[in-house]
């Protein structure tokens, strides 16, 4: 059966991008797995405690990659999806951290991070409708738990409240942005939402390394 060019077009393109962003994940598998657990690597930008929060996230690649795999999700369910996730997650994040810091729930386990991007990205990849009631549910409880790990962090460093509320609103900023992208994406030719979901197969296969790495 003869297959029009425009549909081969297609086809190609997306395959080129898919192998890019296979080759971007192979990367970042290499450097993360070859890097030593984020425990607690405040940095002090001499900016305030704000922007010491704001950095601290950004220089944890773990939990970036979390964020943005919450909101490759929270995009490929669809706009309201994507605006529960943009609340809940920051909310349930710094709710997570304070309790953190308070020391009474310690969640310091070498392989958490590891195998909650493992459980992220293979949503991501699997791609399926989510339950109504579970779309609060999931970004409630993964920035609930990534926040507790990240309060103890805190506590180890010097970070205080005002640098908790600068991780929270770099999480809303970054699901956000990832969140829209996805939406707009996802509605795109067949092959765009592919994309997506191969960018969550590698964050899953980067969770596996980090909690193999981490049990070792």
């Amino acid at each position: 059966m003869p297959v029009s060019l425009e549909g081969r077009c297609v086809s190609k393109r997306g395959d080129r991008l898919a192998n890019r962003i296979s080759r971007l994940g192979l990367v970042t598998t290499v450097l993360i797995g070859g890097c030593a657990s984020t425990q607690a690597h405040l940095v002090n930008t001499g900016l305030g405690p704000f922007y010491d929060g704001v950095l601290h996230l950004v220089l944890s690649p773990d939990e970036m990659l979390g964020v943005a795999g919450m909101a490759l999700l929270a995009g490929l369910g669809g706009a309201q999806f994507g605006r529960i996730a943009l609340f809940t997650l920051p909310l349930a994040w710094l709710a997570g951290s304070m309790l953190g810091m308070t020391g009474r729930i310690n969640l310091v386990f070498p392989a958490a991070t590891g195998l909650a991007l493992l459980i992220i990205g293979m949503l991501v990849a699997w791609d399926r409708a989510l339950p109504p009631s579970m779309k609060p549910v999931i970004p409630a409880v993964f920035g609930l738990f990534m926040g507790l790990m990240n309060g103890a962090a805190a506590t180890a460093g010097s970070l205080r409240m005002s640098g908790l509320i600068g991780v929270a609103a770099t999480v809303f900023v970054l699901v956000a942005l990832l969140a829209a992208f996805t939406v707009w994406l996802a509605g795109r030719p067949p092959w765009t939402r592919i994309v997506v979901r191969v960018a969550g197969s590698w964050i899953a296969a980067i969770g596996l390394l980090l909690t193999g790495w981490a049990l070792r």
